[in-house]
């Protein structure tokens, strides 16, 4: 088949019994063990010349393993020519300031339009393929209405790296993800954390709901206030707010939780409608133009999967939250 690539390998005399899959993943690790799983099955692997079908089978020293990988088909999203803002590129990854409004995945309603959709046109045949398939490798997401940074995967291997970096939550590795927010209130400690599970609703399941530990699932936030808005009113604030954890809207439902929603969060601040009225006409104009929540991703930082290099990137306050703090501030 044109394109298709043939690896071959003889284990060396030192080799112990060991599964297939776990062999293969380590003489090629570019290739993710749920790939190398499905090729084996597919019939793409020999050992010794006999077709292997099934991961888990012993291999041993002296071993002949030949593996077939076949072209990665084309993605079933089409590419679409979306401007992007581009920050940092390599043969490996790409990182993205996303604005709000822009989903990140297709899905039921956003068939197109999405960041997945710009990224398949701007990489092009740099996307080696995830999985088999030329797609980009997300491995964080941010709600279509939360602007920031966002890296994506370019290959199976920056997509294995990347995500262990992210499942990791920087407990023990170098990934580092910060968000500004703006937040009802003032909260009275300069710092705190929220440690409270997280589940969809039982009343909406379009919605996230703090829940007891056994029903959710673990979720951690870290938040530092770093202005009280406006200074003598203190009617709402600007925190900086740190994952230890990545939920589904976990920003958004910790601080509401703890009293402080975000302004514009319709989903989970609509009891504070009413303090908007507390507002001065310009702030309560510039808060209707934000029309979102206030929510940004401002700083990321991880280490590079192939190089090891530790990366961080920053990225501004976008005009609408920019136009509403300043409005705020007075």
């Amino acid at each position: 088949m044109s394109g298709e690539t043939q690896r071959e390998w003889t284990l060396d005399d030192t080799t112990a019994p060991d599964r297939l899959d776990r062999v293969m993943a380590q003489l090629w690790s570019d290739l993710s063990r749920s790939r190398l799983q499905a090729l084996i099955r597919e019939g793409q692997v020999t050992v010794d010349g006999a077709p292997a079908l099934d991961p888990s089978r012993k291999v041993a020293a002296g071993a002949r393993i030949a593996l077939v990988v076949p072209p990665p088909v084309p993605a079933e999203p089409a590419g679409e020519a979306i401007a992007l803002a581009i920050v940092y590129e390599d043969d490996d990854l790409i990182v993205i300031d996303k604005p709000a409004g822009l989903v990140v995945h297709p899905a039921a309603g956003h068939e197109s339009g999405t960041l997945v959709n710009a990224l398949i046109a701007h990489c092009g045949e740099s996307l080696s393929g995830i999985g088999g398939v030329k797609r980009p490798g997300i491995v964080h997401r941010l709600d279509k209405d939360t602007s920031g940074l966002l890296v994506i995967a370019k290959n199976d291997r920056a997509h294995q790296g990347l995500a262990a970096q992210f499942a990791d939550h920087g407990r023990s590795g170098p990934l580092e993800r910060a968000y500004l927010a703006l937040v009802w209130g003032v909260p009275e400690r300069q710092r705190g954390t929220v440690e409270a599970a997280l589940a969809r609703s039982l009343h909406n399941r379009e919605k996230i709901a703090v829940v007891l530990e056994e029903r959710g699932r673990y979720a951690i936030t870290h938040y530092e206030l770093i202005e009280a808005l406006p200074p003598k009113e203190a009617l709402a604030s600007l925190v900086r707010c740190e994952l230890e954890t990545g939920r589904t809207h976990q920003i958004r439902v910790h601080m509401a939780h703890i009293g402080h929603p975000l302004l514009g969060d319709l989903v989970y601040g609509s009891g504070f409608k009413t303090k908007a009225n507390r507002l001065a006409e310009t702030q309560q104009a510039a808060l209707k133009t934000l029309g979102r929540q206030a929510l940004h991703a401002a700083v990321l930082g991880f280490e590079h999967p192939r190089t090891g290099e530790f990366l961080q990137f920053e990225s501004p306050l976008p005009e609408d939250m920019a136009a509403l703090l300043a409005a705020l501030r007075g």
